[in-house]
């Protein structure tokens, strides 16, 4: 009871107005508003101001904006969760903590969701559409500046990421952003052919070659002539084939299968794969020589789970998408359905979001998405949350060690390539036990 009292003394002399507005500033990510007895805002803090996009001229002495829940005719339980709508359409979950006073007026602390809710700044303002790359997350944002400036140029380009990252939409942007946009853009998937097709399928083939070969034809170094030619999972190239690319990088020539002239080409070659070549040199399955021509630009993009801000802007982007083919409108998702999306380590990264979309799309009707209509590993995430951690943290340790190699042991360069400071990425070597 003394420090109560001690406490009201303090208070008394610093001005409770000055010591009210002081705490309500130091809450980030908690708006709070105060409202009088005819339910006008009396208080609204600049962190309420953020989160939801209303000026605070615009709302004192006002009731509250449309769809802030300080102004609900029946109080909610304390602490439970609520949508709220922004200034731009846009909408965070937040837990509502509400003190009505015998007057008639209330104290509202807004607080962001951070379990279940939406990422503050929902709004689309600070947020980038790049050829299909949608993101609001520094580390892409990087990435973006650095395709943009390659793209001027006729660098060989190595993209690295994980599986569903957007490798191929890096390359589209390469191709669309370069003076070779007029000509033609050809991906091939390096994983997917025999060594024996591969080849012919590379560098073509003349008559008689082989059985079956019937007829002469161009290999996709001859089609993607004057244009782009994307070689997705090159770390999957077989080591016969190895010499004859980098022949092709370095003098641009080649000799189709059976053949015995040379030919030219002028396709531009962007690489992609998800492995590290480094390892794969170390190995012994990849060329260093070829290693070093390929990765003259290297462009790396993060993983999805080390890009919380994009989590729910790309939820509304594939949200959005899938509206617009119908026949489903969705306006919003249940703050259980919310809550598991954010929780899930993402391994199928941006791929596997929008496949996540599609499926509540297909399975549900009401403009509400619910847990129930997301994939069964959402609704079964509880009997699954320790071994999904256990793997979120050996493939976090991965992405440490992996960029450590590329970056050739430099810890600045390393951590720029994942986007973190340098303390954070000594923080994430520490818990990688790579220290």
């Amino acid at each position: 009871m003394k420090r109560n009292v001690e406490l009201e003394g303090w208070l008394r002399n610093q001005g409770v107005v000055a010591t009210f507005r002081g705490l309500a500033e130091l809450l980030p990510g908690a708006a709070v508003v105060v409202t009088d007895a005819a339910r006008d805002v009396i208080y609204w803090s600049p962190e309420a101001e953020r989160i939801f996009g209303h000026p605070t001229v615009d709302v004192l002495g006002h009731g509250c904006p449309n769809g802030v829940v300080c102004d609900d005719d029946e109080p909610r339980p304390f602490g439970a969760t609520a949508r709220v709508n922004r200034v731009d359409g846009s909408y965070v979950f937040v837990r509502q903590f509400s003190r009505f006073f015998p007057d008639g007026g209330a104290l509202h602390v807004l607080a962001l969701d951070g379990s279940g809710g939406v990422a503050p700044a929902l709004t689309r303002a600070d947020a980038t559409d790049f050829h299909g790359l949608v993101t609001r997350d520094p580390a892409m944002f990087r990435a973006i500046e650095l395709i943009r400036n390659v793209a001027a140029t006729d660098a060989t380009v190595l993209v690295r990421g994980e599986s569903g990252t957007g490798k191929e939409l890096v390359a589209r942007a390469i191709h669309d952003e370069s003076t070779r946009k007029n000509g033609p853009f050809i991906a091939v998937n390096c994983a997917a052919f025999t060594p024996t097709l591969l080849e012919s399928e590379l560098f073509g083939h003349v008559k008689g070659a082989f059985s079956g070969a019937v007829a002469s034809r161009k290999g996709i170094f001859a089609q993607a002539n004057g244009g782009t030619l994307f070689l997705d999972e090159i770390a999957e190239l077989p080591l016969e084939l190895q010499p004859k690319l980098l022949r092709v990088l370095q003098e641009h020539t080649f000799v189709p299968v059976g053949g015995t002239e040379p030919e030219r080409t002028d396709a531009r070659v962007v690489a992609a794969t998800h492995r590290s070549l480094r390892e794969e040199v170390r190995a012994g399955r990849f060329r260093e020589d070829l290693m070093y021509r390929l990765r003259v630009v290297p462009v790396f993009l993060p993983p999805l789970r080390q890009r919380p801000l994009d989590v729910d802007l790309l939820l509304r982007h594939f949200v959005d998408d899938f509206n617009r083919r119908g026949p489903r409108l969705v306006t919003g998702l249940a703050p259980e359905a919310m809550r598991a999306l954010l929780e899930h380590p993402w391994p199928g990264n941006v791929r596997e979001l929008r496949n996540v979309v599609e499926y509540a799309f297909a399975v549900g009707r009401s403009p509400i998405i619910s847990v129930d209509e997301l994939p069964p590993e959402f609704r079964e995430a509880h009997t699954e949350a320790a071994p999904r951690a256990i793997a979120t943290r050996s493939a976090d340790a991965d992405r440490v060690r992996e960029a450590i190699e590329e970056a050739e042991g430099d810890i600045d360069k390393a951590a720029a390539m994942l986007g973190v400071s340098r303390t954070t990425f000594w923080r994430m070597r520490k818990k990688a036990g790579l220290l």
